[in-house]
């Protein structure tokens, strides 16, 4: 059969106390919305769509990479009324339409695939779960001579001894597209709320004698949903140890699996990764073999070759680190950097789109802005590559074996030659010769008869 996805993201959110959409708040660096957008990717879904309403258009505008089909839901008249704005494109007796929430983010593929299995022409499969607090769901009123879901039941319309059940709706079902198309006609606004649910469909498949499946999930934290600021960080705690789990299965030593966030996704992943505490992985993050990070070092969108070792307290943003490279600690290493083999940049080093050639160090204390550097360079502590004169910017390329002395300025548009040697504290404006040392430098002088100010006394 065919399989296509409705996801209701028009609720409010008035909890999470937030001009944002609540769909769109994040979870593990993905928004609410794109963690379930992807489930249904993943199940082969021939088209989602997905019903937003609150936030108007900055939700389809901001996930507007997500191939969906986005529909407004403009009155917020209950969970039948979303779904019954896509009604007409919902398909026939050989589509299954699976029913998910943009607020619940951690639903596992297993768990639903198992619902769409039990999932026929003439069968409905449900979620449930059974809750020790079921306060605020609706509640799943079984047949008691069959033991077969009968009804469900809403918090604010049950009774006193329904109120009891600990089965309770998790939401989630899935239902021939004919069959929904037809109950969604006969839904009755009837109740407290004065809202269309799309919970009333169980009990008009029970009337016409259509089978209603159950599926148990058996891990609560994935069916949860969120609404405020609490729930939110408490999955991603959740988010955070399923993701430690995945990745020390996957041979990755995590120094403490509670104190590491990995906020995108690791879209490539060498053997033997050791990562220390506190680290932070964000956006797509490529690690190669025998990397080694350490603590409290925040890494985003970048490509680290194999035997990198990046020290603590390191940021590394948007660039490509070669194999045998050492970075840190305290290194800025900014967007547009590549930094090629057996390269060492230092403490309190910052350097933003340049190229570093193999072998190259720059150890101590500089920045490197808008440069080439070629290979086996050294640049000596207290070196500024000067790339701004307040309105544009230079480059600076400084080639193959070079020796920077400490303390220099290279001001840009400037090109030191092959070899050269720049003599430590010169402010370098024209290009350097090759194999000879360069420098300027004020002449040293002494001035007799100078006296040191003493502290005026009280």
């Amino acid at each position: 059969m065919k399989l296509k996805t409705i996801i209701l993201a028009a609720g409010q959110g008035t909890r999470m106390k937030s001009s944002l959409p609540k769909v769109l708040h994040k979870l593990g660096g993905f928004a609410l919305l794109e963690h379930v957008f992807n489930l249904a990717a993943s199940l082969g879904c021939e088209e989602t769509s997905v019903i937003y309403g609150h936030g108007g258009e900055r939700v389809p505008s901001e996930l507007g990479y997500l191939n969906a089909n986005w529909v407004e839901q403009k009155q917020q008249l209950g969970t039948g009324h979303a779904v019954m704005q896509v009604a007409d494109s919902i398909g026939d007796d050989q589509t299954t339409v699976l029913v998910l929430y943009g607020d619940v983010p951690l639903l596992r593929k297993a768990t639903v695939q198992n619902l769409l299995d039990r999932t026929d022409e003439n069968t409905l499969a449900l979620l449930t779960i059974d809750l020790d607090d079921p306060f605020g769901y609706g509640r799943i009123v079984r047949n008691p001579a069959t033991n077969r879901i009968a009804r469900i039941v809403e918090e604010k319309d049950a009774s006193e001894s329904e109120k009891r059940l600990t089965e309770v709706n998790t939401g989630i079902v899935a239902v021939p597209g004919n069959l929904l198309r037809k109950w969604l006609s006969e839904l009755k606004n009837d109740n407290a709320q004065g809202e269309y649910y799309l919970t009333d469909i169980i009990a008009l498949a029970v009337r016409q004698g259509c089978r209603v499946e159950s599926v148990r999930a058996l891990d609560p934290e994935e069916v949860l949903g969120i609404n405020d600021r609490v729930q939110l960080a408490y999955l991603e705690r959740v988010y955070q140890r399923r993701q430690a789990v995945a990745l020390m299965t996957a041979g990755v030593t995590l120094k403490d699996p509670e104190r590491f966030d990995l906020r995108g996704q690791i879209v490539q992943l060498g053997r033997d990764v050791e990562i220390d505490i506190d680290v932070i992985l964000e956006g797509r993050i490529s690690l190669g073999d025998s990397v080694r990070i350490g603590s409290n070092c925040v890494i985003r969108n970048t490509r680290i070759g194999d035997y990198v070792e990046v020290l603590p307290y390191s940021l590394i943003e948007g660039a490509e680190i070669g194999d045998f490279s050492r970075v840190g600690p305290f290194a800025r290493i900014r967007p547009e950097t590549e930094i090629a083999d057996h390269v060492h940049v230092g403490n309190f080093v910052e350097i933003k789109k340049s190229c570093v050639g193999s072998g190259s160090k720059i150890n101590h204390l500089s920045y490197i802005g808008d440069a080439t550097i070629g290979t086996r360079v050294n640049i000596g502590a207290g070196t500024i590559t000067c790339n701004y004169d307040g309105v544009n910017k230079y480059r600076t390329v400084i080639e193959d074996e070079v020796f920077v002395g400490s303390d220099t300025q290279l001001v840009a548009p400037v090109t030191v030659r092959k070899r050269s040697t720049i003599g430590a504290g010169s402010t370098i404006t024209k290009d350097t010769p090759e194999d000879q040392l360069t420098l300027s430098r004020s002449k040293q002088c002494t001035i007799k008869g100078w006296v040191r100010p003493k502290k005026r006394s009280a």
